[in-house]
């Protein structure tokens, strides 16, 4: 349905208007500081004609803000670095690294997607750096001249809000769980910090976080046209912000970090809170679902066995170190460790799960 549409997009010559984003930096401890730039793109000024692009870019003001004093300019546009599988007519998906964020990874570590209806396009997630966010938008300009009327957050979490904020600039209204946009404030300052440390910041030149446009309390259908996107949102789980997309017309659950797939889970939220979801998510109808992390293309809800299997070890091996009288310190060398053989990064964010478990049951009757 939307190939003759792809294959005449990349045919065009087209041109994009970029900013030179620089921060001063110490290449090594106690150095004078060095100027760090690159070219960041800015979404909507895009033309077929590179005066044309300069036409858009001059009819409007626009501040620099603390990025740079360099004049923003246009130039052709470039290939995304991204890769993308088609894992049905019109559903683009991404599959991140399972990692932690570093600087070789440049904090592209989570996956997104983006679904293609006949009027726009919807993105779910959007990576986390500001130069992950681009080469979304860069990817879908390779396949489609559509425009892109929103992006979803399925949660608060920096690898899959950072990307934000240049899919807004190109036309997107974001959506977010109703508690998205009080978990951001309180967190933003402390992401900022520790994405930069952990990518460099280099990778992370540019890259904020953007507050939701519209928030989701319950359940809300968005129409791509031809094509209707189920938003649900989740009592506390993975975290107190968790969102779904199902899109009806492939049957793909877009379900964020309420499932893991490979990579450890990461509990910010409540366990029990977590397998209730789960459970409830199997009653959607979707045969196929798109993790957070790992896939990036499931079964379900085959794919929730592991991940059930390792919550139900963590409240059990969490009730009996709670039963045996034993203190935080100790118990954390000894909840979940059945599953060390099972999952990646596991001595990284087990620890943080065992004590996220135990301070959950450590007050029950």
């Amino acid at each position: 349905m939307y190939r003759p549409l792809f294959r005449k997009c990349r045919g065009l010559e087209v041109f994009e208007a970029f900013v030179t984003m620089c921060i001063l930096a110490a290449a090594v401890p106690d150095a004078p500081p060095s100027e760090m730039c690159r070219a960041a793109l800015l979404p909507g000024f895009a033309a077929e004609t590179k005066a044309g692009c300069e036409h858009a870019l001059h009819s409007v003001i626009r501040k620099p803000d603390d990025w740079t004093e360099k004049p923003p300019f246009c130039a052709p546009r470039p290939k995304s670095a991204l890769s993308f599988s088609e894992a049905a007519p019109g559903v683009f998906l991404h599959r991140g690294r399972v990692a932690e964020p570093d600087a070789e990874n440049g904090g592209d570590v989570s996956n997104f997607g983006f679904v293609v209806g006949s009027r726009s396009i919807a993105v779910i997630d959007s990576g986390g750096a500001r130069k992950l966010g681009e080469e979304i938008y860069l990817a879908i300009r390779e396949r489609s001249r559509l425009p892109i009327s929103h992006l979803v957050l399925t949660h608060m979490h920096p690898d899959h809000v950072f990307g934000a904020e240049p899919l807004r600039e190109a036309g997107a209204a974001v959506l977010g769980q109703a508690n998205l946009p009080r978990a951001l404030s309180d967190r933003a300052e402390d992401y900022r910090a520790s994405y930069a440390r952990r990518i460099g910041e280099a990778a992370f030149l540019g890259s904020r976080i953007v507050a939701p446009d519209r928030t989701i309390a319950q359940q809300e259908a968005i129409d791509l046209g031809g094509r209707v996107l189920e938003l649900r949102a989740w009592p506390t789980a993975h975290t107190s912000t968790d969102l779904t997309v199902f899109d009806r017309t492939s049957g793909i659950l877009f379900a964020g970090d309420l499932l893991f797939d490979r990579h450890t889970p990461a509990l910010d939220g409540s366990l029990r809170g977590w397998l209730a979801v789960l459970s409830e998510m199997k009653d959607l109808g979707a045969p196929k679902i798109v993790p957070g992390h790992g896939g990036p293309l499931l079964d379900w809800p085959q794919a929730a066995a592991p991940l059930e299997r390792y919550l139900r070890v963590l409240e059990s091996d969490t009730k009996k170190a709670l039963d045996e009288g034993l203190a935080l310190g100790e118990a954390n060398e000894v909840i979940g460790q059945s599953e060390s053989g099972r999952w990646r990064l596991f001595d990284l964010l087990n620890p943080q799960n065992a004590t996220a478990a135990y301070t959950e049951m450590e007050w029950d009757p």
